[in-house]
């Protein structure tokens, strides 16, 4: 390590040059990452679902599909719309209740319940199918020049339209998240450190280890548009102390030492013995989030991981040649650090420490009790403004056609059409369902011989035959969940290979996989931080009480939400966590640390605290707030509640991390003095 601080101190400008020459290679990464808005894609490739959709898109070329709303001002306009849809490239079949009557089948010999779902209150309903995937490039810029076409987007209900909006929502905001973290996070910095200088240049530093970090998911292929959104806050929330950290052992060093690179050196080395634990348990809390089935955790888990590691190395090589570079301006620009000492706060946390372990157990009960019981939400399209194009276009198509949450079921080509009558019969009885289409069944033979070869071919091939079917409960639903295992299990008794697809069923497994990842998430995330805290403190009583600590301040930010009626998006119920333990047991780490230098120094236990407070608050409330300052503009100002929520979790969750560490911890460590002060190692 010594080697290699000399060299970084030794060599400032070639740093530099190199660090800014690596930006170009990073700067084509991140504008060639495919960005996906689509949380569906996640789901394992395992699940019949998902093979459901796979059969859909290479067999029957309906891996996407839309209802495209029109007037019905006569039959010639909408067979001049339906021409110009299929001119779109993209677009496999189009289909609407004029190309039946433009056969020989009469209108009346179609169903009554048929003929509503497609044609009401001079409205009718085109069906347009595409050959790609709900969030491939070609079918989302099939739905783009869709929307030109009809000219009005509202009138074009599809879950690629739900990716589009997003996508457009998203990109508009993502400037104006780190513009918000980077002003609120310079304003702490100035306010916590003793030059003006510096935080610029710590934020240029950080600035440019995200640039590093994002170019480099090219090598992922793509990642999420909540990665994206997310991975800058963070990144630059949990990575601050440690530029903060180097900045003032360096300043420490030259005071004992007039030569800045060999204070420089001595700053890199010191900065790395401390930091490596604290990043650590931040790497392997995000890496925790690779174990979710649902792959948005890798996605997530992944980019942070990498985050944090790009962010350590500039902190110990890009970092230090800009300390040395810019070392003259530094010591001009130097002020008064105008952060409080908070003493008060200290005296409060020693002078009432047996208080403070009452209060936190009384605590204990509400926060367990309301991180038990918040509510969460899985239904994708509510984490987005009602008034967006696509959020519109389903209201319309439910209030006028009362077409909810389609379904689609795919069965073995050769079941006869009286068994399907029979199935079309039980599934009509299951509560909530109010249409079915089995062709087969409900038109007889001789109507399907009448249709247009392409619409026989939507509804049946070699190897499979569709049924169509709504529900009239919402997707994602606790009603809609439960009808779709229904549904599962009476197709079963017909056909055991039978697959049940489309949006709910695809949320429903979304439901049940998210209720799986929250605890294995939870569990890993617990147990591997725990074994990195043993090596690192070189004790086993120490983390359970750090780890303890922490869970209390997660436990109580869910909780908040309980008591607030606060409903939470999926996502955020799982990651929040994981995140806050990995970023905010750091701040658990220094105070403990500190404790154990001072104990071995002092033999008072309360005089050891008070040193310890004294030298770690002003370090834990600096970071706390930086990170707070990174998510909690963010928070505030984005439309989508995906990401909003998490920002808000996790600034939440930062101060009061910070709060429990500074008051409620001192008072344990107090308590289990002698368990922890043992003068021979407990490993």
């Amino acid at each position: 390590m010594k080697k290699f601080a000399d060299f970084i101190a030794s060599h400032s400008k070639l740093i530099l040059v190199i660090s800014l020459l690596l930006l170009i290679p990073a700067m084509i990464g991140y504008k060639n990452t495919r960005i996906n808005y689509d949380i569906l894609v996640y789901l394992p490739e395992n699940i019949d679902t998902i093979k459901g959709e796979e059969i859909l898109t290479n067999d029957f070329h309906m891996g996407s599909y839309a209802f495209v709303m029109v007037d019905t001002k006569s039959n010639k306009y909408i067979n001049v719309l339906e021409e110009s849809i299929k001119e779109i490239e993209g677009v496999n079949e189009v289909f609407s209740i004029i190309d039946i009557l433009d056969t020989t089948i009469p209108i009346e010999m179609l169903p009554k319940n048929i003929e509503e779902k497609i044609n009401k209150n001079n409205e009718t309903i085109i069906l347009v199918t595409f050959n790609g995937g709900t969030s491939e490039d070609i079918t989302i810029q099939a739905i783009r020049e869709l929307r030109t076409v009809v000219s009005d987007a509202s009138k074009i209900s599809s879950m690629t339209s739900m990716v589009i909006d997003t996508m457009d929502l998203s990109s508009k905001e993502i400037f104006a998240y780190v513009l918000i973290a980077v002003i609120f996070c310079l304003v702490i910095l100035v306010l916590a450190t003793d030059s003006y200088l510096i935080p610029f240049l710590l934020l240029a530093n950080i600035g440019i280890a995200i640039l590093y970090n994002m170019g480099t998911n090219i090598f992922l292929g793509q990642i999420s548009y909540i990665t994206k959104a997310i991975t800058a806050i963070l990144q630059l929330g949990v990575t601050t102390d440690f530029s903060i950290f180097l900045y003032h052992k360096y300043e420490q060093a030259k005071k004992e030492n007039k030569d800045k690179q060999k204070a420089m050196s001595r700053a890199i080395k010191e900065t790395f013995q401390s930091v490596i634990g604290s990043s650590l348990t931040t790497f392997a809390g995000f890496l925790a989030l690779c174990t979710m089935s649902l792959t948005l955790g890798t996605d997530i888990g992944i980019v942070m991981a990498k985050g944090v590691l790009c962010g350590l190395i500039c902190v110990l090589t890009l970092f230090p040649a800009l300390l040395i570079c810019c070392d003259k301006w530094i010591s001009r620009t130097h002020h008064k650090v105008i952060f409080p000492q908070f003493h008060k706060l200290q005296e409060f946390a020693i002078k009432h420490s047996k208080e403070i372990l009452i209060g936190f157990l009384l605590l204990m009960i509400p926060a367990c009790i309301g991180n038990a019981k918040y509510d969460v939400y899985y239904k994708l399209d509510e984490s987005l403004p009602e008034d967006l194009p696509f959020a519109k276009a389903n209201q319309t198509l439910q209030e006028n056609f009362g077409l909810v949450s389609a379904q689609i079921i795919l069965l073995d080509k050769d079941i006869k059409p009286d068994k399907i009558e029979k199935l079309k019969e039980n599934l009509l009885a299951l509560d909530g369902i109010d249409f079915v289409l089995a062709p087969s069944a409900i038109l007889n033979d001789s109507i399907v011989m009448m249709l247009p070869e392409n619409i026989s071919k939507m509804l049946k091939n070699d190897t499979y035959q569709l049924i169509l079917l709504n529900s009239i409960y919402e997707n994602a639903s606790p009603e809609l969940n439960a009808q779709i295992k229904d549904i599962n299990d009476l197709v079963k008794r017909y056909d055991e290979t039978a697959i049940v697809a489309g949006e709910g069923a695809l949320m429903k497994d979304l439901v049940d996989i998210a209720d799986h990842d929250f605890k294995a998430v939870n569990y890993t995330s617990l147990i591997v931080i725990f074994i990195i805290m043993i090596f690192v403190l070189k004790r086993i009583s120490l983390p359970i009480i750090l780890i303890l600590t922490i869970e209390f301040a997660i436990f109580l930010n869910m909780s908040m939400a309980y008591f607030t009626n606060e409903s939470l998006p999926f996502i955020a119920s799982i990651v929040v966590g994981t995140i806050q333990l990995g970023a905010t047991i750091d701040y658990a780490i220094l105070m403990s640390t500190k404790y154990l230098e001072e104990r071995g120094k002092e033999e008072d236990k309360y005089i050891a605290m008070k040193k310890t407070l004294s030298v770690t608050t002003s370090s834990v409330i600096t970071s706390a707030l930086c990170f707070f300052a990174a998510t909690f503009g963010v928070a505030i100002y984005t439309k989508i509640d995906m990401i909003g929520a998490i920002c808000k979790l996790l600034a939440r969750g930062s101060i009061i991390s910070m709060l429990v560490v500074i008051i409620i911890l001192p008072a344990l460590l107090l308590l289990f003095d002698k368990r922890i002060i043992k003068r021979k190692k407990e490993i």
